[in-house]
């Protein structure tokens, strides 16, 4: 049974690949096959799929900042949206039922509680279109992992009060705990070294600290992972960290796409009440946009935030399960949540791909939305006349800062779209700015093209240099444009969209160590490298 269900999965997730999909995609779309011909996921899928999501979440904690969470459009932006889907969707769903009659089985505290239902959107979706795209830690990748995790955490309290369950008081003793120890648990992944003992790390502290531990005293224990993510998060192996643990992560969310397919049993009624739940799906990207904008945020940071947003959820499911097995609602809405879940990311998946195509010719009417005054993390709007751009500040980059810098002082300027990364560059002295080279709007508004001379696309995510590189070409920039791969294959990509030089880093890495390796050894042992030139071969 579960070679059959690898096998599957594998056949159907390489198609989607071939045809540009996102693989979850075909993930998706082999456990509807699977369903169809009578097959289940059983106990293995569902733990596969629950320790899949629990590591997703824990690695968010990682990358979280809590100040992220007190912005206004992050818990404010949340809250509106949250009660605007409850009763827009929910009093969509309850007209309809009131015209079909009492088949529909919906009354007023049953349709606030579908729309709670229907205002979740998918994490795990949300989260893998966002590190595909390379987005996360894009303005608007940030947006939305602060809003997903306010979701989460509506949902924890919903499900809290409604099952009665209250946590342990030992609850308060393990957050103290936890709390005061932070510094000596981060501690552990420094002691970890490299290699498993990290990835073991990793796991012991999101499995048995977080998860388990929380569980033990009435918690959550997806909260629980997220909430240890977050304690480590501020280490500073914490991104090796992640990093270990994302192969194993998106292997194990396999899992979790596949149930939602093997859980779909299909009715009829299920199956109108999903089109109509897809139908009003446009009102929730919709709310998300016009909220957003009301928060200062640019009209394609709302729109872009939006349309990760846009799905239904696996938090969904959870609550309507719950209904149902208190009687709350009939079990057709379970199986209607489940198909609009399923038809939702498969909808958006393609859709999310070619957000940046989708927006620029919507751009100019979306911008009529925006308001007054510009967000305190947005982009920057003043160069002063450097002359090369270094797009991505880690490692490489930084690197190419510094040595182009000591050979054209001043005339290099570096950008990141991480607040954190910016800060600590600009506290070092070397001048970086908040930006985002794959943002049209980048291009536009601070009109940087027509000063730089040359650009390094050099962020670690080879989907952002290629969307950097596409963005480029779209706004007709006539300056060198330089960018890194780290497999031939994205090398091929980069310089088939016309830049002009394309590099691998592993190769280039070795022909530097040598030449490095080579101007020492001629300087310390000049007697020897002469016998070496005269070798012959």
């Amino acid at each position: 049974m579960d070679a059959l269900l690898l096998g599957v999965a594998f056949f159907f997730g390489l198609v989607a690949q071939q045809l540009r999909l996102p693989p979850l995609v075909g993930f998706l779309v082999s456990g509807f096959v699977l369903q169809a011909f009578g097959q289940t996921g059983g106990d293995s899928i569902a733990t596969i799929a629950e320790l899949g999501v629990t590591l997703m979440l824990f690695s968010i904690g990682v990358k979280l900042r809590i100040r992220t969470l007190a912005r206004p459009e992050i818990w404010a932006g949340t809250s509106l949206h949250t009660m605007f889907v409850v009763l827009c969707l929910g009093g969509i769903c309850l007209g309809v039922s009131t015209l079909v009659g009492q088949a529909a089985g919906l009354n007023l505290q049953q349709a606030l509680l579908l729309g709670f239902a229907l205002s979740f959107s998918s994490t795990v979706f949300a989260v893998k279109s966002l590190e595909e795209s390379g987005d996360m830690g894009a303005m608007h990748g940030r947006i939305a992992i602060g809003m997903l995790i306010m979701q989460d955490i509506l949902a924890v309290l919903f499900l809290t009060f409604s099952t009665g369950k209250v946590p342990s008081i030992w609850a308060l003793a393990l957050l103290a705990v936890l709390l005061v120890g932070r510094k000596q648990i981060a501690g552990l992944i420094g002691r970890s070294g490299h290699g498993e003992m990290v990835t073991l790390c990793g796991l012991f502290l999101a499995l048995v600290l977080g998860a388990q531990g929380f569980e033990s005293v009435g918690l959550k224990a997806d909260l629980g992972a997220l909430f240890v993510g977050v304690l480590v998060g501020s280490h500073p192996r914490a991104k090796e960290l992640s990093k270990s643990l994302m192969g194993l992560t998106d292997l194990l969310l396999v899992g979790f796409f596949l149930q939602i397919g093997l859980e779909g049993s299909l009715s009829t009624q299920g199956i109108l009440w999903a089109c109509l739940l897809l139908l009003v799906l446009p009102l929730k990207s919709l709310a998300f946009f016009l909220i957003l904008t009301r928060f200062h945020l640019r009209a394609r940071t709302s729109f872009m935030a939006g349309l990760n947003l846009s799905t239904y959820s696996e938090f969904g499911l959870i609550v309507l399960a719950l209904a149902v097995s208190k009687g709350w609602m009939s079990a057709d809405w379970l199986v209607a949540m489940a198909l609009a879940l399923s038809l939702s990311i498969l909808l958006l998946a393609p859709l999310s791909r070619k957000a940046e195509q989708l927006y620029d010719p919507m751009s100019q009417r979306l911008k009529r939305f925006e308001t007054a005054g510009q967000h305190p993390d947005d982009l920057p709007i003043h160069t002063k006349g450097e002359r090369i751009g270094i797009f991505g500040m880690g490692r490489v980059g930084l690197a190419a800062y510094r040595s182009l810098n000591t050979r054209y002082p001043n005339a290099v300027i570096g950008f990141d779209r991480d607040p954190l990364s910016v800060e600590k560059h600009t506290a070092q002295g070397r001048k970086v700015l908040l930006a985002d080279a794959t943002d049209s709007d980048f291009w536009e508004r601070v009109r940087v093209r027509d000063n730089l001379d040359l650009v390094i696309l050099a962020m670690p995510k080879h989907s952002a240099n290629v969307h950097a590189a596409q963005s480029l070409k779209r706004h007709e920039f006539h300056g060198v444009v330089a960018a890194t791969g780290l497999f031939d294959d994205e090398v091929k990509e980069l310089r088939s969209l016309g830049l002009d030089t394309a590099f691998n880093l592993y190769n280039e890495a070795g022909a530097g160590f040598a030449d490095h390796v080579n101007n020492v050894f001629m300087q310390q042992r000049p007697d020897v490298t002469n016998k070496l030139k005269a070798v012959d071969t």
